[in-house]
């Protein structure tokens, strides 16, 4: 191993990404990351196909090695450093269980490559603690093809632990397990990572369990960040209308600046209507901004209250004042705990909206009945038009 380099700073964490780049070819699969992860976080790298999240996944496992830019780990580059001296271990996706192997010597296969090799006694005694970690106990003795999903997919994290690497990276772990099973296993992952306090990176295109897991979120889009956060800053605070769209349900539409005034934002939206009022929170960090500029305008479906065309206007909140745009319902679909409402409005955008359950007004629309939407001005985002 190469001797180790100067400290980072403080404020960086156990691993540290500076200028990452990895091309195959003409494609660019991780453009230019710089990221800090701090030791013992759960930490998500959440986009879709081609976004070069596994990329990097493989690129801190020393499966492929960066063009440009350095990965350290505690301060170490890994520059040369092979993926089995790193102090990494992976979790595949499909789990690559050796299936002519029980469960408690697939667990130790890596502690038998371990050098020195440790005594039988310290082996079983670690596959032990492992399977009891994973509530796996007196599983040891089976193959894997006796074992549920669930079940190897724990081995497969139990293996992954056993050698207690500082940082564990898990490729889309959870997904070949139905919805139940995955939610079950969500809570499991968070509590082996809180009892071992091992760094987890865990690669994922789904938004919903990178934002149930994750201390922080890093969202990539055609290897490139978008934005890193937590769950709540991605939601709340999108950087752009990419995030917006990407995390959570969002309604987009192009738009017009047509005023700047005092208190607001006013523009014309493609499908939603003349005289929208936008927030000016944002302004300042765009002072460009001026009468003519493109943007791109977003609501939450849960900031929309729907209710009859004829119900009287609401009154100015105390968040502010309201929007009002009227149309004709499209579906009203129950979904257990909310209604989800689609509302075709007169220049033709559909807007969703989602309502509690015991929103009685709501529930009561019938399909093609006029209806007017409503939200604050301040509950809406905007960003420059890309």
């Amino acid at each position: 191993m190469s001797a180790p380099q100067s400290q980072p700073d403080q404020e960086f964490g156990a691993i540290s990404l500076r200028g990452v780049t990895k091309r195959f070819g003409d494609v660019t699969a991780v453009d230019a990351l710089d990221i800090d992860i701090a030791a013992g976080e759960m930490f998500s790298l959440l986009g879709g196909s081609g976004s070069g999240k596994t990329t990097l996944l493989r690129l801190l496992a020393g499966f492929e090695q960066p063009d440009e830019g350095s990965i350290l780990i505690d301060g170490v580059d890994m520059a040369g450093i092979p993926a089995y001296r790193r102090p990494v271990n992976m979790m595949f996706q499909s789990y690559a269980l050796f299936p002519h192997m029980s469960v408690a010597a697939n667990i130790a296969y890596g502690l038998h490559q371990r050098k020195p090799k440790p005594d039988r006694a310290t082996i079983a005694s670690e596959v032990e603690r492992a399977l009891a970690m994973v509530k796996l106990d007196g599983f040891g003795g089976r193959k894997p093809h006796q074992l549920s999903g669930g079940q190897r997919q724990r081995v497969a994290l139990a293996r992954a632990i056993v050698k207690r690497p500082k940082v564990l990276l898990l490729d889309e772990p959870l997904g070949a397990l139905d919805k139940k099973l995955r939610e079950q296993t969500q809570l499991e992952l968070i509590r082996i990572q809180a009892e071992t306090d091992i760094t987890f990176i865990i690669v994922t295109h789904d938004q919903e369990e990178a934002m149930a897991l994750s201390d922080r979120i890093a969202v990539m889009d055609h290897g490139r960040l978008k934005q890193v956060g937590t769950a709540r800053q991605l939601y709340e605070e999108p950087a752009d209308d990419f995030v917006a769209g990407f995390i959570g349900s969002i309604n987009l539409f192009d738009a017009t600046v047509s005023a700047i005034n005092d208190d607001c934002i006013i523009a014309d939206c493609d499908g939603l209507g003349q005289g929208i009022r936008l927030p000016k929170d944002n302004l300042a960090a765009l002072p460009q901004l001026t009468v003519g500029s493109s943007l791109r305008v977003g609501i939450r479906p849960e900031c929309i209250g729907i209710v009859p065309v004829d119900t009287p206007p609401p009154e100015v909140a105390s968040r502010g004042d309201w929007n009002l745009v009227t149309g004709n319902t499209r579906d009203v679909a129950f979904m257990g705990d909310h209604l989800r409402v689609a509302v075709e409005l007169p220049d033709g955008g559909v807007v969703r909206a989602v309502r509690h359950q015991g929103d009685k007004q709501a529930a009561a629309l019938a399909i093609a009945a006029p209806a007017r939407l409503q939200w604050l001005v301040e509950d809406a985002y905007w960003f420059p038009a890309s």
